[in-house]
């Protein structure tokens, strides 16, 4: 009775035991066994490699009888060629040209060293290497290409302001200067403070005429002095000689200047 029991309750007739399903189930995750290892080939297999390789035929003609290509050059747009007509007239038309490495700074900073430059007649020009590098790769400042590699600017001027351009910039820490071209003179930054320590032109013009002026003064006076001193002797000997016809004492002449001490 009870094992009849125990087969009717576990009987496939059962409504719940036909749609029981286990609470917990283990799926395998994770990667799989790798079966495959890397193999060297075989050296046979190699060599049949090497023989079957496909070699492409040369051409019947050599490259480099081949007319070459025409490259197709891409017109430059209206607003690009404006900007470099002004960058040849700014290297055109001013002696100092000043090549500044820009950093980031602020507005207010910008605007204060643009003003105390202007003071001095110095203009600042922000450039972009993309417009200058053409330029001067076509005109005699090319060598002023190699400061042309981050972000620029120019300091411009009619004159030669050197040393106020210097001024500024030594309170300005964010502007560097890399070199510069003073009346048609490339000069690095060593060389534009060795220009603003020179006196101004028309000093030197005065110190030159003045030592040029000196040299003929003494060849003068050097040619001269030789004539003066024939005068001065023949002198004597006319006074001495009267002295002696009249028998009275010659009187000693007055001495003439040579011209020099």
């Amino acid at each position: 009775a009870p094992a009849t029991k125990m087969a009717a309750l576990s009987g496939s007739g059962a409504p719940w035991r036909r749609g029981w399903l286990p609470a917990l189930q283990f799926v395998r995750r994770g990667s799989k066994a790798v079966t495959r290892h890397w193999k060297a080939m075989h050296f046979q297999r190699q060599k049949l490699m090497a023989v079957t390789e496909y070699l492409a035929p040369r051409p019947a003609i050599p490259p480099r009888c081949l007319a070459p290509r025409k490259e197709t050059l891409e017109e430059d747009n209206g607003y690009v060629q404006l900007l470099r007509r002004q960058v040849e007239e700014v290297f055109r038309d001013n002696r100092m040209i000043a090549v500044c490495q820009y950093n980031s700074m602020p507005g207010e900073d910008v605007v204060l060293m643009r003003h105390y430059l202007r003071k001095h007649n110095i203009e600042v020009k922000f450039v972009l290497n993309e417009i200058v590098r053409p330029v001067l790769s076509q005109s005699k400042y090319k060598n002023l290409l190699p400061l042309f590699v981050a972000r620029n600017i120019l300091l411009v001027s009619r004159e030669a302001k050197a040393k106020e351009m210097l001024r500024v910039l030594k309170g300005v820490p964010q502007i560097n200067l890399l070199g510069a071209c003073i009346d048609d003179t490339i000069l690095s930054r060593q060389g534009v403070e060795n220009f603003a320590k020179l006196p101004l032109l028309e000093a030197a013009q005065g110190q030159t005429v003045g030592a040029l002026a000196l040299l003929p003064s003494q060849t003068s006076s050097l040619l001269q002095r030789g004539s003066a001193h024939l005068t001065a002797l023949l002198d004597q000997h006319i006074h001495q000689l009267q002295a002696g016809e009249t028998g009275s004492p010659a009187e000693p002449a007055p001495a003439q200047s040579s011209g020099t001490h």
